[in-house]
């Protein structure tokens, strides 16, 4: 009992640390060097810039109202209550902060776009890492992740913002705050991943040799998972495939081991974009 209630406080301090970073990037960096962020954000900026009266987080929490009733029905309650938290803690933090400092633009906005773009892909990732969203894209981009599970949930993040941004663009005629924004959303789509996916960052190697057997119990020695696979070499001769997925950290005792039992193996070492099971993330953090 005592783990799960510092698990979940731990959750929501992260959850706050995300609201708070989005929040500095906004007001900080998008709004005073005229950059329009994707989702509901930009459209409330839209609103703000026709309707002055009415703030940024008040229009948010309105727009999102319709994709929480949907989220909650695909993804259950859990989703209100932690994301109702990063939606409440944002929007309010991009209200209060603008109010109580009037930040300065900065001279250059191709680095306020870069940097925005960063500190909003970080903030969010850090939310999206617990399983909860600010709303808006973020909330969209990880329902639309049931039905697109191959695709990151940056990428479709970036998908959305850009149709937002292309609407902006055509309302209001800036081309040129489009192409900025489009660039901060393609560095936040990329910090997002980073965040989500860096902690899943896991290799896998597909070992192919006559020593298969003697290799294997190198492996096992490293605590290592090993599928061994019989097979037939080019020239007709028997092999054995070992596969086994692993932590980047292992790559050199590996490759250490295959070339001192066998400096003929046929190797294969790649990138694992998930993995799940006994030894790594458990099938429900996988679902990012």
């Amino acid at each position: 009992m005592k783990k799960k209630i510092v698990t979940t406080l731990r959750e929501y301090a992260l959850i706050l640390i995300g609201s708070c970073l989005y929040a500095v990037a906004f007001d900080w960096l998008f709004v005073p060097n005229n950059i329009v962020m994707g989702g509901c954000t930009g459209l409330a900026q839209t609103v703000n810039h026709l309707l002055p009266v009415i703030p940024v987080g008040v229009c948010v929490i309105v727009f999102n109202i319709p994709l929480f009733i949907i989220g909650i029905r695909v993804q259950g309650i859990k989703l209100l209550l932690s994301s109702a938290f990063a939606m409440i803690t944002g929007s309010a933090a991009i209200d209060i902060l603008g109010e109580l400092v009037t930040f300065q633009p900065l001279d250059d906005q191709l680095l306020a776009c870069i940097l925005g773009g960063a500190v909003v892909g970080i903030g969010l990732g850090l939310q999206l890492w617990v399983g909860a969203t600010t709303g808006g894209t973020e909330l969209a981009a990880s329902l639309l992740k049931h039905k697109f599970r191959h695709i990151q949930i940056g990428k479709l993040c970036l998908v959305i913002d850009l149709c937002v941004v292309a609407l902006y663009s055509a309302a209001f005629g800036a081309l040129q705050d489009a192409l900025y924004a489009v660039i901060a959303m393609y560095v936040s789509a990329t910090a997002m991943d980073a965040v989500i996916y860096g902690r899943k960052t896991s290799k896998v190697a597909c070992i192919i040799s006559a020593k298969g057997d003697e290799i294997l119990q190198d492996l096992l020695k490293m605590n290592l998972g090993i599928t061994e696979i019989k097979a037939k070499g080019f020239s007709r001769d028997d092999k054995q495939v070992l596969i086994c997925a692993f932590k980047p950290s292992k790559i050199g005792m590996i490759r250490h081991a295959v070339q001192h039992l066998d400096p003929e193996a046929f190797v294969i070492i790649c990138d694992a974009q998930e993995i799940y099971g006994e030894g790594f993330a458990d099938a429900a953090s996988a679902q990012l």
